[in-house]
């Protein structure tokens, strides 16, 4: 499994950056594929290369979930972690759901028998 990693641009050089993890550990970073970026700067990093640049809010998420399978490793209670997701409903993304007006026709039924075919 894949895991990337947040870590928060100090400073960028050519095709490299400085960025710290949240732990405060620095890290030579490639940003070759994200492109130059200002300090401050949350990018998504997965062996030693930037992938995406990320909100504050994505990386805050991010992390919490990272944090959240340690304290699932170490058996410890991670529900904290996931305020934002406890008591509360799935919700579909937009793209999925459907307008509330628009009614669905079910597909008509295979009526084809197959022995037919078989008694000629």
């Amino acid at each position: 499994m894949c895991i990337g990693i947040p870590m928060q641009i100090e400073q960028c050089s050519n095709a490299r950056a400085l960025c710290t993890d949240n732990k405060g550990q620095q890290h030579d970073i490639d940003i070759m594929l994200i492109g130059a970026q200002k300090p401050g700067t949350w990018v998504m990093t997965f062996l030693n290369t930037a992938r995406e640049t990320l909100s504050a809010e994505q990386a805050h998420y991010t992390l919490q979930a990272l944090q959240a399978l340690e304290k699932v490793r170490q058996g410890e209670d991670f529900d904290h972690l996931f305020a934002d997701l406890i008591n509360r409903e799935p919700e579909l993304p937009a793209f999925l759901r459907q307008p509330a007006a628009t009614q669905t026709t079910p597909a008509p039924e295979f009526t084809h028998d197959l022995n037919a075919a078989e008694d000629s």
